[in-house]
């Protein structure tokens, strides 16, 4: 089930609203029995969520959440029994990590053994259960932060369901971490201010994501379904400058729709992304993009790996390990890696080479840098595989031309909205002038709200082109 679905916006949601929020007429009874109601319809509404596109794969969801919520229950039986405790830690890592193995990586990993050992292994060809390397994530910050004692092993079950399946983040983030979210599945509030405000942030979300996303995705997927061959470098450029505004509002305008809709059920997500594209250096990009991954990845990664604590050397090794797997984690495939490897190498030049360099030179032009840079990744990032991904940066740089017979019709048809897009990406709107009159500003907000609400239904409506890219992952 989609954020931007019709199902979701008219009936899911409304019905789950409608049940979250329903008093329980029982005289006296505590604040415990009301939030322990919540956190039920929320994770029965969860598990119907996520079973609407993967009815099999919830059982698997299930079993992965009541082996981690005993083993960790575990290590707090035996906190004397330190071998014990560290055995079960080691199982319960390894048990998660082969779990997303498998399903993610297994086939990946037979087709490149058959290619090098000339054999004909056949893959288990499963489908991917969508968002597993979400959840798992979810999981392992869980089970490492109780192991270590950053928190304690969570005593109710219907509590720790309630975290791994929370519908609203579950399937494409924010990642969020056990600890920055512990106390408020035990006593959270809900406002009127404060549902009001997830619900703006919601909707700013799905205005991203039916608006923005969809229109320029559209665009690029004509143009990456040519013939690479036959692509001007303008075209190329005009395409993958397409994909670029289109991966940032789709899973910026997700991340929105998951912190809003947080919100309206009581619950502060952290924020997924800062405006990436105003990043000057490839460091500052990666502290804007995807923040709960990149959290993620230093806290539980890198700095046990020692971080930049050991020498050069050490953390040259730290931070291509950590990219290599950043890579990894978002594909099975090795234009995936080498995306991963692009980043990790690019940040090592970025910190050792070109630090006093990059000082010198004026913020416009190491934001002009950063950006191209950037887009030139996103290359391997869109592509199916290494060698496509190799094709179409051919194209880029002169490959069939400068200009084909469709970029002047691309440039004049979609050109207007792709730089009212790009201005939005780049914060141009960022602060909208404020009302000096309160009541003024709150209903000028509230119409302006309407009206992109009321344009993403129509949009809902009239179009049958609305992935969501992150789903894949």
């Amino acid at each position: 089930m989609l954020f931007s679905s019709a199902t979701f916006l008219f009936v899911f949601l409304p019905l789950v609203l409608f049940c979250y929020f329903l008093p329980v007429f029982k005289k006296g009874s505590p604040e415990s029995y009301e939030m322990t109601k919540k956190n039920l319809v929320l994770c029965l509404a969860s598990l119907v969520f996520y079973a609407w596109g993967e009815p099999v794969y919830v059982v698997l969801m299930l079993v992965s959440i009541y082996f981690n919520f005993n083993i960790t229950l575990d290590f707090q039986r035996f906190p004397e029994k330190m071998r014990r405790k560290k055995t079960l830690f080691i199982f319960a890592v390894i048990f998660n990590l082969f779990v997303l193995g498998f399903f993610k990586y297994e086939p990946f990993l037979i087709e490149n053994i058959n290619r090098l050992f000339s054999l004909h292994l056949k893959a288990a060809a499963l489908p991917l259960p969508v968002g597993i390397s979400f959840y798992t994530f979810q999981i392992l910050s869980y089970v490492i932060d109780v192991y270590k004692g950053e928190s304690e092993a969570q005593p109710s079950l219907l509590r720790f369901a309630t975290y791994i399946t929370m519908f609203p983040q579950l399937i494409a983030g924010p990642i969020v971490q056990y600890g920055d979210i512990e106390a408020q599945l035990e006593n959270r509030t809900v406002t009127m201010q404060k549902f009001s405000r997830g619900v703006l942030i919601f909707v700013r979300g799905l205005g991203k994501k039916m608006i923005f996303a969809n229109a320029v995705g559209a665009v690029f997927s004509e143009i990456q379904g040519s013939d690479v061959h036959a692509l001007g470098a303008v075209t190329a450029w005009f395409g993958i400058l397409c994909y670029t505004l289109q991966i940032y509002f789709d899973f910026s305008g997700y991340s929105d729709m998951a912190i809003g809709l947080g919100r309206m059920f009581g619950f502060e997500l952290m924020q997924n992304f800062n405006y990436p594209y105003t990043a000057e250096s490839i460091k500052d990009f990666w502290s804007r993009w995807h923040i709960s991954l990149s959290g993620w990845f230093k806290k539980y990664v890198y700095i046990p790996l020692g971080g930049n604590r050991k020498g050069t050397v050490r953390t040259v090794r730290n931070i291509l390990i950590v990219w290599t797997l950043t890579g990894l984690w978002h594909g099975a495939a090795w234009n995936f890696v080498a995306w991963g490897a692009y980043y990790g190498l690019l940040l090592l030049l970025e910190k050792y080479v070109f630090s006093a360099v990059l000082e010198k030179i004026p913020k416009a032009l190491r934001h002009v840098l950063t950006m191209v840079i950037v887009v030139i990744g996103w290359v391997f990032f869109s592509a199916e595989s290494f060698f496509s991904a190799a094709a179409y940066l051919g194209a880029m740089f002169g490959g069939a031309g400068f200009t084909d017979a469709n970029t002047l019709y691309l440039l004049l048809s979609h050109g207007f909205p792709f730089a009212v897009m790009t201005a939005c990406a780049l914060g141009a709107f960022r602060n909208p002038p404020k009302f000096k009159n309160e009541r003024t500003h709150l209903i000028v907000q509230a119409a302006g709200y309407a009206a992109v609400f009321a344009l993403c239904v129509a949009c809902l409506v009239s179009d049958s082109y609305n992935p969501f890219l992150y789903f894949r992952f």
